[in-house]
């Protein structure tokens, strides 16, 4: 079958594709994709597991991709995902823990502004003063982002499992 206007011709001239062969080649360019990203997404959050970034989010999101065309990432998606609902719910559970990751969050966001500011390196920094703080505002732009999400998930955590348990018997269940 030949798409196209015309005996088998497009408006260019020139020859159209078969639709099976069409089809074929988006779907090929779609798995590709979403192996390219998932990687992409998986070894960044490994970077950032060490370097100032959302490393665990990166992370998740990249076994979230390959999930989507790989069993073997969709089975370890699972438990991370049931941890992860279970950690949500253990951070809310008492206003100490909620006011600790809060000011973790503000502490975040503080060296993210010192960071991208550069202040000058202090007289007890015992390397050359080009490495002290280096990145400027892009280490620093990660670390605001990265408290941003961070508080992000508080206010997700808070909305949807701040009493939850209780109301559930104790289990931690979440979709």
């Amino acid at each position: 079958m030949v798409c196209g206007i015309g005996a088998g011709h497009d408006r260019s001239g020139w020859h159209a594709w078969p639709v099976s062969a069409r089809s074929k080649i988006k779907g090929g360019l779609h798995r590709t994709g979403l192996e390219v990203l998932g990687w992409t997404l998986v070894v960044v959050g490994i970077a950032a597991l060490v370097l100032p970034g959302p490393g665990l989010l990166l992370l998740f999101a990249g076994l979230a991709v390959l999930s989507q065309r790989n069993e073997w990432a969709e089975r370890r998606l699972a438990p991370v995902k049931a941890m992860a609902f279970r950690a949500a719910a253990d951070s809310v559970k008492t206003w100490p823990r909620i006011v600790g990751s809060c000011l973790g969050v503000l502490m975040l966001a503080g060296v993210g502004v010192v960071w991208g500011l550069q202040p000058a390196a202090p007289g007890w920094w015992p390397l050359d003063d080009r490495l002290w703080l280096p990145g400027g505002w892009g280490a620093g732009a990660s670390l605001i982002v990265s408290a941003a999400i961070a508080l992000a998930m508080i206010v997700y955590s808070y909305r949807n499992f701040r009493g939850a348990a209780s109301r559930r018997g104790g289990a931690v269940t979440r979709d």
